[in-house]
C-alpha cells in the first residue's frame, strides 16, 4: 500500500474507529491501542481484505470488533471503571454530567452483542445492512439487538426521564 494512500486512508477512518473502540471498552488507552493494530492489520502480508467483497470502512469496523474481542477473551481482569470521557464538569453542567455518566454506565452494562449493535448504530450512524455485515448477522438480528438494547436502557435510565406533564 502507498504510504499517501495509507495516511489517507487513516484520516478518514482514525477518529470513527477510535470512537467505536472508546465505546466498546471504555478506556483510551485500550481504543487507541486496538484502532492501531486495525491498521497494523491492513499493513500485514497477506491481509484478507477485498475491496470487491466489502467496502473498506465496514472492514475496518469489523477488524476493530474482532480486536476488541480478541482482548476480551485474553483479559482475566477488567477494569470497571471507565476513563472520564472529558476533563471537564462544571456546577451548571452537574445534572447533565450525571445523566452522561448514568447513559455511558448503562450501555456498560448492555449484554456485548446489544452494545456493538447500539453504538454501531447510535452514535457511529451505519446503515443496518453494514451494521449485519460488520456483526456478521443478519439484518433482523440486528434490528432485535437494537431494539432489547433499547428496552434495556429506557428501564434502566427510567429514573433521569422527564416527567410527563398532566393534560387535564
Amino acid at each position: 500500500m502507498r504510504e499517501n494512500a495509507f495516511l489517507q486512508l487513516f484520516d478518514d477512518h482514525h477518529a470513527a474507529l477510535f470512537r467505536f473502540a472508546y465505546r466498546l471498552t471504555n478506556s483510551s488507552a485500550d481504543a487507541e491501542d486496538i484502532v492501531q493494530e486495525c491498521f497494523l492489520e491492513i499493513l500485514r502480508p497477506g491481509n484478507s481484505y477485498d475491496s470487491r467483497r466489502t467496502p473498506v470502512r465496514t472492514y475496518l469496523y469489523g477488524v476493530v470488533r474482532n480486536q476488541w474481542l480478541k482482548r476480551r477473551r485474553n483479559s482475566s481482569t477488567a477494569d470497571p471503571t471507565p476513563d472520564p470521557i472529558d476533563g471537564r464538569s462544571p456546577e451548571s453542567d452537574l445534572l447533565a454530567s450525571e445523566v452522561q455518566d448514568a447513559i455511558v454506565e448503562a450501555i456498560g452494562t448492555l449484554p456485548d452483542t446489544q452494545r456493538e449493535a447500539l453504538i454501531l448504530a447510535h452514535y457511529e450512524q451505519l446503515p443496518l445492512a453494514e451494521i449485519a455485515r460488520i456483526l456478521e448477522i443478519e439484518v433482523g438480528a440486528v434490528k432485535s439487538r437494537l431494539e432489547r438494547a433499547r428496552a434495556r436502557l429506557r428501564e434502566t435510565l427510567a429514573a433521569y426521564a422527564q416527567p410527563q406533564r398532566s393534560t387535564k
